[in-house]
């Protein structure tokens, strides 16, 4: 059981009840839930003394002096929108809610502002040349190319920042200068960043054997330079560690509507009639948590792209499991996708 579960009571609860569990979760806040764990209110230590200062009994039912309209934070709100939110009101605990109402997790102040320094290395894939976006890229890498006032890359930079990361490694290969010139050694964000030249393309996989193995004593994070997300790698990692596998590959929901009516027949026979169905798909999001021996395992100058080095694996008898992605996410492909990321921006 993760430590914020311990905070979850039914509405049934008393207040005697609600104030062991604000003792024994030491925590400074209840969570009060359905059955499927949707929220319906919350109770902190203050709504507890002003009961107590109103001489109600603590037998009172939890559900007479809670809060029912409590702030909450969405699964794909990032720490700086949360801190925001808790400094605007004052708050020392947000609830993360999914879309629909069930909680998921919650965030605190104090975890936020001692955030665990995680020493897995990140390595970040820039040395495509962003064919489909020129002429942006005619003289610009792709990674660079700005969404708001900042490079692709260097947003992606600073969420991992944000999450504790500080090992980082980057690829290059298409104007590679720039990117070095941009980015340094890192210690203008207070990290280590080094860099891995292709001198000729070695595919999404290849490049790790480039990498320093010997220094590859922790699952790395593996990630394409041209994504915008807002998903949260400290639970990537949490379910990488206890989904044991050679690999966790991040994936997304895809739907496809087919625009015609199908038919299911037999023979010349019409058995049923579909309009417009929608299939959907999980399709790689272009994010890893791989194990140190699976990067071992790439020779340097070995040319192959990730789902081939997966499929290896896989046919190997090794797990390679998988990860919804279901906060933001975009591929920032093609030039639609590229202008789309600018109007979208400002809402992460």
């Amino acid at each position: 059981m993760k430590q914020w579960e311990l905070t979850l009571v039914g509405p049934e609860c008393s207040m005697e009840e609600a104030i062991a569990t604000l003792d024994r979760a030491a925590a400074r806040i209840v969570m009060v839930v359905d059955q499927e764990r949707r929220l319906l209110g919350t109770l902190t230590d203050g709504d507890v003394r002003r009961a107590l200062l109103r001489q109600r009994p603590l037998t009172t039912p939890i559900q007479e002096i809670i809060c029912t309209t409590p702030r909450t934070a969405g699964l794909d709100w990032n720490r700086d929108r949360i801190l925001a939110v808790m400094e605007k009101y004052q708050l020392l605990q947000l609830p993360v809610v999914d879309p629909n109402g069930r909680v998921i997790g919650l965030e605190t102040l104090h975890d936020l502002l001692n955030r665990q320094r995680r020493d897995n290395p990140v390595f970040l894939m820039a040395g495509g040349f962003g064919t489909r976006l020129r002429p942006l890229t005619q003289n610009c890498p792709k990674p660079l190319l700005k969404v708001g006032e900042k490079p692709i890359l260097e947003l992606i930079l600073e969420r991992f920042i944000s999450s504790g990361f500080h090992r980082f490694f980057i690829s290059t290969h298409y104007m590679p200068e720039m990117i070095r010139e941009h980015f340094g050694d890192g210690s203008q964000w207070g990290v280590s960043i080094r860099y891995v030249h292709e001198d000729e393309p070695l595919g999404t996989g290849g490049a790790l054997g480039l990498l320093p193995h010997h220094e590859i004593d922790l699952p790395l994070f593996l990630m394409n330079g041209d994504l915008l997300t807002t998903l949260n790698f400290e639970n990537l990692l949490e379910f990488h560690d206890e989904h044991p596998g050679s690999a966790t590959m991040c994936v997304r929901e895809y739907e496809y509507c087919v625009p015609y009516g199908v038919i299911e027949n037999e023979g010349h026979r019409i058995l049923s009639m579909i309009e417009k169905p929608i299939h959907r798909f999980f399709i790689n999001a272009g994010i890893y948590l791989l194990s140190p021996a699976l990067v071992k395992s790439v020779a340097a100058g070995n040319r192959v792209d990730m789902p081939t080095l997966l499929e290896r694996e896989i046919e190997a008898g090794r797990d390679v499991n998988m990860f919804p992605v279901h906060e933001y996410w975009l591929d920032i492909g093609r030039m639609e996708d590229f202008q789309r990321a600018q109007q979208e921006f400002g809402t992460l």
